[in-house]
């Protein structure tokens, strides 16, 4: 390439000119240069810049170049140095979606940046060109979900090349970022790794894996959010829409800070304009979502007069991160969405409980169409597992914020997150979430046996010391206790009369 000679004659130019005493190694070594030397290195410092300013730019490396060049301003550079996929040949592409709702969120996103660089999407896997699963990483077991997944595909994709086709496979989201390594070079299952905030890079991704490179982008953002990015939304008449990602909160147990990065909300502005759209389209339900959703701050707002109210901790509660200043709080932004379309239901998940300030809870008892129901993830009933697991609670305070939510919002739903068998867990505090659970008594319950995760606080300074089948059959007593309070809350509304929304 011109380029490269280019860089050889500036290299040449760079030791012409190198002063007598060269470098010092234990024998001093000297040279001699002479006027027609210095003359030459001259010479070639000017042919260096007259090649470099005629030269390619950044732009020739990475894009085609324009068709719409004028005659007269032709080039030698007119073929771009990465193949592009054209639209007229456009790609197949299918999706996997595992694990929680904003991996469902995600493959919106990802479609929506695929469909404007030309792919189609199939919801036939025979038909693919490509086939990306969106994954999670929270468990153990949602990882060996993917891992069979992947062999099974891979055996598909030899197929596909005995059948003289192709197919290429990529991991997106949390499981790429985390298990880059494996997936890329040890496992070799996989032809693009592209983390939660790398979606933007897909096509080029997927260009590289097209002319036989594997190829992955799971850096990390401080800013991301996607704002210009509309999902396309394809799933009847409810719908996810993120208002934040990331997570600065460090529970002990949980992976999510390290696979999706720090705290960030989106704006506004964007969320409004992307519930707004949603209801042009006759959604009837929008969830709105966030790793720790009620503590979203737009920093690109004006503080309101209600900001700081709903900034505060709830009472008993704390945080290891230094609390935010200023900024258009959750309490806001759930008013104005909730004024987008006054038929649509609203709800949000996931919540922290230390961000429950009386305006959040007044807003939803006052407006009809946010839900009455609250999830509450409550993790442990023992104070003691709570601290290690680094909550920011106590039972006492969980339990006060409960009674709080029912006196403010009566017959509120409530829903939770329990994790059993986690680290130096004994019987007395196994017995005291099964109390928790008989207290609280709520209609709707994820409960789930630990599972130790690398990079977590747990991981370096804890021991997964409790065994698998003790997790098990405490797991087995956390669901049957829960069935039993569940069914004892749904009775009540036996003879009452529902709004409900039809799905399918």
């Amino acid at each position: 390439m011109k380029l490269c000679s280019s860089l050889r004659l500036f290299v040449l130019s760079v030791q012409a000119r190198l002063p007598r005493r060269v470098h010092r190694h234990r024998h001093r070594c000297y040279c001699s240069v002479s006027a027609e030397n210095v003359e030459n290195s001259e010479t070639s410092v000017k042919r260096f810049k007259t090649k470099l300013s005629s030269g390619p730019s950044f732009q020739d490396f990475i894009k085609v170049s324009s068709t719409s060049k004028s005659q007269d301003s032709q080039t030698e550079y007119e073929e771009p140095y990465l193949p592009q996929i054209s639209p007229t040949n456009s790609q197949k592409v299918y999706f996997e979606t595992y694990g929680c709702q904003m991996n469902v969120n995600d493959t919106e996103i990802a479609w929506s940046i695929l469909q404007k660089g030309g792919y189609l999407r199939t919801s036939e896997l025979s038909e693919a060109d490509v086939v990306l699963l969106v994954t999670c990483s929270v468990r153990e077991k949602a990882e060996q979900t993917i891992w069979n997944r992947l062999k099974q595909l891979t055996a598909l994709k030899t197929k596909r090349l005995k059948d003289k086709t192709q197919l290429k496979i990529g991991v997106l989201g949390c499981m790429a970022e985390r298990l880059k390594a494996e997936l890329l070079e040890k496992e070799k299952l996989v032809d693009v790794i592209a983390g939660p905030d790398a979606y933007r890079d897909l096509p080029r991704l997927l260009t590289l894996a097209h002319g036989g490179q594997r190829a992955s982008n799971v850096l990390l953002s401080l800013e991301e959010t996607y704002a210009d990015v509309m999902p396309i939304h394809t799933s009847g008449h409810s719908a996810f829409v993120s208002i934040m990602r990331g997570c600065d909160n460090m529970c002990s147990f949980c992976v999510v800070p390290f696979t999706r990065g720090r705290e960030r909300s989106r704006p506004v502005s964007s969320i409004l304009e992307e519930v707004s759209m949603l209801s042009d389209q006759g959604v009837k339900e929008v969830t709105l979502l966030g790793q720790n959703v009620n503590s979203y701050r737009d920093v690109s707002e004006a503080q309101f007069s209600c900001s700081e109210l709903g900034s505060r901790l709830s009472r008993g509660f704390s945080t290891v991160y230094r609390a935010k200043q200023g900024g258009l709080r959750f309490t806001e932004l759930l008013d104005r969405v909730s004024l987008v379309d006054p038929t649509m239901r609203i709800r949000f998940t996931s919540p922290h409980p230390k961000d429950f300030p009386d305006e959040v809870l007044q807003l939803i008892q006052e407006r009809k169409n946010i839900c009455k129901q609250i999830h509450l993830p409550a993790q442990s009933g023992s104070s003691r597992i709570l601290q290690t697991m680094r909550r920011g609670y106590t039972r006492e305070a969980y339990l006060e914020l409960v009674d709080n939510i029912r006196k403010i919002i009566p017959g509120v739903s409530l829903s939770s997150d329990f994790i059993t068998g986690f680290c130096g867990e004994t019987e007395e505090d196994h017995q005291q979430t099964l109390s928790l659970l008989r207290e609280v008594g709520y209609n709707i319950g994820f409960l789930f046996a630990y599972s130790m995760r690398k990079k977590t606080h747990a991981y370096h300074r804890l021991q997964d010391d409790i065994p698998a089948e003790v997790k098990q059959r405490r797991l087995e007593e956390l669901i049957s206790v829960f069935r039993e309070e569940a069914n004892k809350v749904n009775s009540t509304l036996i003879g009452s009369t529902q709004l409900v929304l039809v799905e399918g």
